[in-house]
């Protein structure tokens, strides 16, 4: 239970710092309300993501992986499409929120604990 109140912490977080730095990405200010985006987007990632990524593999091969850019970001423009409390105006700041989105949650993730017991470092 610990571990997934920080990932949900760390991606409500993470989720503001993508609001807060590229102009496309809104997010509402209410604190239950970015959990609420958070919940949302973190669901998305574990169940929608891994199929994603399978179905476009042909796609990640030739682009050498970028086109992960484009699953990530398409999770954001599909999360704010679920959320009344967040907004993407498009394709590209929804990317450019998914590169600051993932930075975030991997400073964080490396420096907090995951909850098992052990420390990252």
């Amino acid at each position: 239970m610990k571990n997934f109140l920080i990932r949900l912490l760390v991606n409500a977080f993470a989720l503001s710092a993508a609001a807060w730095m590229i102009d496309g990405v809104q997010l509402s200010e209410d604190f239950g309300d970015i959990l609420w985006v958070a919940l949302i987007f973190g669901l998305l990632n574990a169940v929608l993501k891994p199929i994603v990524m399978f179905l476009s593999l042909p796609f990640l091969l030739v682009t050498l992986g970028l086109f992960a850019l484009v699953v990530n970001g398409s999770m954001l423009l599909l999360t704010a499409r679920l959320s009344d409390s967040l907004a993407v105006d498009g394709l590209g700041s929804a990317v450019l929120g998914a590169i600051v989105i993932s930075i975030v949650t991997m400073i964080l993730g490396g420096v907090l604990d995951d909850g098992d017991g052990k420390k990252k470092r």
